[in-house]
C-alpha cells in the first residue's frame, strides 16, 4: 500500500474583549506554553461545532463563532521522537460568555488568561507555535471571513457506504 499523507486538522478560538485576547497556559513536551483555545477536530463534528467544543473544554467558557478568521498550514518536527506533523487549522472570531465555576479546565491547561496584542507579540517565545500570533495579528487586522465559507457534508454525521 502506498504512503498517503494526512495532516492533523485543529480548530482555534481568537477571542478579543476590549483589547485584550484569550489565550490558555498549558503543559507541552517543550514545558508551559502559550495558545489559543484550541485542539483537534473529532470524528463526527464540524469544524464549527470543533472549537465550540474545544473553546469550553480549555476555558470553561461558552464560545460562539461568528466568522472565521483564516485557515493556515504550519509544520513542526520533534527530532527527539522522530515527529514530523502538518497542521491545518482553522481559526474562528466570536464571543464567549463567563467561565463556569462548575466546569474545570480540560488536563494539561494551567489557567486562561487575557492579554493584550502587544504583551501577546512580546510572548512570542512562550507560544506553542507561531500559529498562535499569526491568528491573532490577522484578526486586529480585520480579517473576517463568513462562516459559509466552511461547509460540512452530511455524510460527516452519517458515513455514505461504499460497496
Amino acid at each position: 500500500m502506498t504512503f498517503r499523507w494526512k495532516p492533523s486538522v485543529t480548530v482555534a478560538a481568537i477571542i478579543e474583549r476590549d483589547g485584550r485576547y484569550l489565550l490558555v497556559e498549558e503543559h507541552t513536551p517543550e514545558g508551559l506554553k502559550l495558545n489559543n483555545p484550541a485542539g483537534h477536530l473529532d470524528p463526527g463534528e464540524s469544524p464549527q461545532q470543533g472549537v465550540e467544543r474545544e473553546a469550553l473544554e480549555e476555558t470553561a467558557r461558552v464560545f460562539t463563532p461568528d466568522r472565521l478568521v483564516g485557515v493556515y498550514l504550519s509544520r513542526f518536527q520533534r527530532p527527539a521522537t522522530g515527529e514530523d506533523v502538518t497542521y491545518v487549522r482553522f481559526a474562528f472570531g466570536g464571543s464567549v460568555g463567563e467561565p463556569d465555576p462548575a466546569r474545570s479546565l480540560d488536563d494539561g491547561i494551567v489557567r486562561t488568561l487575557w492579554m493584550t496584542l502587544d504583551e501577546v507579540r512580546a510572548s512570542r517565545e512562550r507560544h506553542r507555535s507561531g500559529l498562535v500570533l499569526r491568528c491573532i495579528e490577522d484578526h486586529a487586522a480585520g480579517v473576517r471571513l463568513p462562516l459559509a465559507a466552511i461547509s460540512t457534508d452530511p455524510s460527516v454525521y452519517a458515513p455514505e457506504i461504499k460497496r
